[in-house]
């Protein structure tokens, strides 16, 4: 069995609406089993109460960022997500988040690894799962992150200060299948990848408003046998293989907006019902809805002349700044996307993992 440190240094940080904790690469084992027993350790999974570790007993809350300094001129950092398996002995680094990325930035200069501008600072951030960049910008009076603010985003009470997140244009390609509408089970989809995969299916084609509360989505078991069969083709369509054992592709029912926004979401990670949205499904939902004749355009209101989508999801909205152009396959393109966030500092010290052994899991 691998040695297990006794103490780890760690920052325990809220981004956007999930909560995670943040490590130097270096502070972990560089063997990837290696570090995904540590982490099991740490975040006390495999336990549907993680009682013995960081974990909050929900993916959400059950998050690490792995930042180390970037060999790649274009990236300051590299930011490597994890995502720790309540309930079962795994750790797989098969999606990005983008709540997290909210703290890398912020994680980053107060581990020393990129220089505080006296106003503000930007941090280029290679995104290791996918290989995408992102730039984070946020205030840093006097060399020191402040975390105080008036911004505001639906699922975190109280405000805190703005990370403005963009993301360069066409990262990735926008319609993985090829095409803007693909029909999986008799269902029409749209299959995007503005930054993670996402499938956009029309809630009412799987015999629901798409207004329901995430409780009552997650015991409809018919419908939980009907996402299933989607997400398993999608995955093939979208090149990603067999994704039974992974949480990517996230899919995103959709139906008309009600609170004065461009669209209203119910998105499934994988089955559980998301109480919010992430921020790079987000963005895939934001791009997905521009693209004519994809199953969103007929049901979404968007501003004319502006790029900002507002998506509604169970606890309020998210806003997404968001513009498409034409690749050079003459199929929709991402331009730009853009989104802001905050973070908090939760606590800076050192953890202490989980001493028992915990059965064999392991990183995918």
């Amino acid at each position: 069995m691998t040695s297990v440190p006794e103490e780890v240094p760690c920052l325990l940080m809220r981004g956007g609406t999930s909560k995670g904790a943040y490590f130097l690469a270096d502070d972990l084992p560089a063997d990837p089993a290696a570090r995904a027993e540590l982490l099991l350790r740490i975040m006390g999974s495999p336990d549907e109460r993680q009682i013995d570790g960081l974990g909050g007993a929900h993916p959400l809350t059950s998050k690490v960022a792995v930042v180390s300094p970037s060999s790649r001129p274009e990236a300051d950092v590299d930011y490597l997500f994890l995502q720790v398996v309540v309930d079962r002995p795994e750790v797989s680094d098969r999606q990005n988040c983008g709540n997290i990325l909210a703290g890398v930035g912020p994680f980053a200069v107060e581990r020393g690894l990129v220089p505080a501008g006296e106003e503000s600072t930007s941090v280029r951030i290679h995104m290791v799962n996918s290989g995408d960049l992102a730039t984070a910008t946020f205030r840093t009076p006097g060399g020191r992150v402040d975390y105080t603010g008036d911004a505001r985003i639906a699922g975190v009470p109280g405000t805190a200060a703005p990370v403005v997140i963009e993301f360069p244009a066409g990262a990735g390609t926008l319609l993985p299948t090829g095409k803007v509408r693909d029909t999986i089970g008799g269902v029409p989809v749209t299959c995007v990848d503005n930054g993670m995969p996402v499938v956009l299916v029309a809630a009412a084609d799987l015999k629901v408003t798409g207004y329901e509360t995430p409780k009552d989505l997650e015991e409809d078991l018919a419908l939980a046998d009907r996402l299933r069969e989607i997400r398993l083709e999608a995955g093939r369509l979208m090149g990603l293989g067999d994704v039974s054992d992974t949480t990517v592709p996230k899919l995103t029912l959709l139906a008309a907006p009600r609170e004065g926004g461009a669209i209203c979401t119910r998105t499934f990670i994988p089955v559980r019902c998301h109480t919010s949205i992430g921020v790079l499904g987000a963005a895939g939902v934001a791009a997905g809805l521009r693209i004519e004749g994809g199953v969103g355009a007929g049901l979404a209101e968007l501003t004319p002349g502006s790029d900002r989508t507002r998506i509604e999801h169970p606890t309020g909205f998210l806003d997404i700044d968001s513009s498409l152009g034409t690749g050079p396959d003459g199929l929709p393109s991402a331009r730009r996307t853009a989104v802001v966030r905050t973070a908090r500092k939760i606590f800076d010290g050192t953890v202490f993992p989980r001493a028992a052994a915990l059965p064999q899991g392991g990183h995918r």
